[in-house]
């Protein structure tokens, strides 16, 4: 596994510890991400995971038009998650190609998720990333 497809799934793992497990996001890093890490492994965890929850309202204005006959509170978890956590590396980090975040973003779903949830998951984030010129 690579480092950045590593560090996409402890960013998930955290994103929900964080959000189900009601747990403080420092905390949550630093268990599941741990002080063994290289220090751009944990920088890069870190930044998908405070990043995707600043940004979580301006995702989820990208999202919801783009779930047709789903609403974002009837989503699964790990789908909302996976989501957020897409569209912010799609908005804010432009170095990343486009195809590699909804790549790594699907693989994480058919991982967590569903057996749906993937297919979905590519079209709401291909749709973001076209609106964002990212595609």
């Amino acid at each position: 596994m690579s480092s950045r497809r590593q560090g996409r799934e402890q960013a998930l793992q955290a994103l929900y510890a964080i959000v189900v497990g009601h747990r403080d996001p420092a905390d949550a890093l630093v268990e599941i991400v741990g002080d063994r890490a290289d220090s751009e492994h944990r920088a890069f965890v870190r930044d998908l995971v405070l990043g995707t929850l600043d940004h979580g309202p301006k995702a989820d204005a990208a999202i919801a038009p783009r779930l047709e006959g789903w609403t974002l509170e009837r989503l699964p978890t790990i789908d909302r998650l996976l989501l957020e956590m897409g569209v912010y590396e799609l908005h804010t980090h432009p170095e990343t190609p486009a195809a590699v975040v909804i790549n790594e973003a699907v693989e994480l779903a058919k991982k967590f998720s569903t057996e749906e949830s993937n297919r979905y998951i590519n079209g709401v984030l291909n749709g973001v990333a076209k609106e964002t010129s990212r595609a």
